[in-house]
């Protein structure tokens, strides 16, 4: 008997003692046919593993950092400019300085040599701080050099220092010299010790007899002490030398009149101031508590080819 009120499609409830149909047991999936062998005479061979890609196209190697490149860099900083500019500049100026020194010092040594050599006494030069010695050497015009004796002697006369201040010095070579000097002027410092040694060494009789000398700056004489007498003498300027004008003779415990005494000492003064070279007058005398001062001078004087006076053989 049908249920009226069962919906269509819908399965029926099995009956009371039956048993509700069985599904049907599900199927397996078909199997795909085993792989047939292939014949040994239709295997394929094996093959070889496919050969590698060939390598892609290198391009150059990268550049490394290198002298042009510090340079550039280095170029491109101005900080690093400035400093490079700093050194050259300081490494130039140094050049300049070891250069003006050693030249300033070769300098003084030749011109030192030539007075030491004149004056027969160790002697010291030295050239003008301006313009730079090697403008002035560049140029050969030198404008003023100062040369001091070491106050020994000057040739014959002990105990002499002499003080040289020499201007407008051009060096050009000619035929009769090898330069001229525009002006010289010479300050002389005699002691009375000096003059008392060289009296006792270079005049005959009359170094015998002294045994000291004074001065009086007042009367500007000098007086020569002996053991029996005494010679008063006043050093005058010349014709441009040094004289010894006998003022005063006494007691010399022997007859000698002054017309003798006085030419000795004339050899003796112009023995000191003769055959000086460029030139150099006597132009003052002064009697000091020390002893005698003088001045001499030259100007427009030609300087000596060395054949003329070795002693400027060097400049």
């Amino acid at each position: 008997m049908t249920d009226p009120w069962a919906r269509p499609n819908q399965p029926v409830p099995p009956q009371q003692g039956e048993f509700p149909p069985q599904a049907p047991p599900p199927q397996a999936p078909p199997q795909a046919p085993p792989p047939q062998a292939v014949p040994p005479q239709q295997a394929v061979p094996p093959q070889a593993p496919p050969p590698p890609p060939p390598d892609a196209p290198q391009g150059p190697p990268p550049e490394q950092p290198g002298e042009g490149s510090r340079f550039k860099e280095l170029i491109s900083d101005p900080l690093s400019i400035v400093l490079i500019v700093v050194i050259v500049v300081a490494l130039a100026l140094a050049g300049l300085v070891g250069g003006e020194l050693y030249a300033r010092n070769r300098a003084d040594t030749v011109v030192a040599g030539a007075v030491a050599c004149v004056v027969q006494d160790e002697a010291k030069a030295s050239f003008g701080v301006m313009p730079p010695f090697l403008v002035q050497h560049m140029s050969g015009h030198y404008t003023n050099i100062t040369v001091e004796t070491a106050g020994n002697q000057v040739r014959d006369a002990k105990g002499m220092k002499v003080t040289l201040h020499i201007n407008d010095v051009r060096l050009e070579d000619t035929a009769t010299s090898s330069g001229s000097i525009g002006s010289m002027v010479v300050d002389v410092d005699w002691s009375t010790d000096g003059i008392y040694q060289t009296i006792s060494d270079a005049v005959p009789i009359i170094g015998a007899f002294v045994r000291g000398v004074s001065t009086n700056p007042s009367a500007g004489t000098v007086e020569l002490k002996g053991v029996l007498g005494s010679i008063t003498a006043k050093p005058t300027v010349v014709n441009g030398a040094i004289s010894l004008q006998v003022v005063e003779l006494t007691g010399l415990g022997f007859s000698l009149p002054r017309e003798t005494v006085q030419p000795m000492l004339d050899v003796f003064t112009a023995k000191l101031t003769s055959d000086y070279p460029v030139g150099i007058k006597a132009d003052s005398i002064e009697v000091t508590d020390s002893g005698v001062k003088s001045r001499l001078s030259s100007s427009n004087a030609e300087i000596p080819k060395g054949q003329q006076d070795p002693c400027f053989a060097n400049l």
